[in-house]
């Protein structure tokens, strides 16, 4: 049985010719043209392609609902903004194309965002604190932690590679895939502060100076 893909774009000439695309491609593709459109679907996706600008709202205004049925999310706009890119990955998208987009560039981040979802089985446990790649969830003695999606794809990360010094470079290149040009800084920074807030003393993420990172324990 082939994947499936919820695409929800309203330019219908963007729209035939990814759906055209995707299929070709071997995945199984439903269009919706709007936000309504989009809410009455009771379909059940692997992965939704979002625009972020829709007649009658924004691709925003599907993600939670999205999310909660544990589908992969990509958003597709012609705003290339860092504002808006760092709101798609907090908000739990798994990547973010801007307009204009090569179809070969498209199709392989697709591949690369349901190669994720499908990519890990067993649950991964360091310290108090467990991940279960086919839920997309992190539990803290049991309690599901309430992580961002990039915030549980640097989890992951740090879990994946436990007791092991990290660069920032290897962390950002594990968490943002190809849209890591977009980070500044002190970003990533910002995002393992959170993660360390949110985890407590249920697992220990050690700074190792001049180089990146560490996660200790077993």
């Amino acid at each position: 049985m082939s994947e499936s893909i919820f695409l929800v774009e309203d330019d219908v000439i963007i729209a035939s010719g990814l759906k055209y695309a995707l299929e070709q491609a071997g995945y199984s593709v439903t269009h919706a043209k709007d936000i309504t459109t989009a809410k009455r679907d009771t379909g059940i996706y692997d992965l939704a392609i979002l625009d972020v600008g829709l007649p009658d709202g924004s691709g925003f205004d599907l993600i939670d609902g999205l999310r909660s049925k544990g589908v992969s999310i990509l958003f597709l706009t012609a705003v290339d903004d860092e504002g808006n890119i760092i709101r798609a990955f907090e908000s739990g998208a798994d990547d973010y194309v801007t307009k204009p987009f090569r179809l070969g560039e498209l199709i392989a981040r697709v591949k690369a965002a349901l190669r994720r979802r499908g990519g890990q089985a067993e649950n991964l446990t360091l310290g108090q604190v467990t991940v279960n790649p086919a839920e997309g969830k992190a539990y803290i003695s049991g309690i599901v932690l309430d992580v961002t999606a990039l915030e549980y794809r640097l989890l992951l990360t740090f879990i994946n590679n436990k007791n092991q010094v990290l660069t920032r470079e290897q962390i950002l290149s594990q968490i943002w895939d190809s849209a890591g040009i977009f980070v500044e800084d002190n970003t990533l920074t910002v995002y393992i502060k959170r993660l360390r807030d949110k985890l407590g003393d249920a697992m220990q993420i050690e700074t190792v100076r001049g180089i990146g990172y560490r996660a200790i324990g077993n």
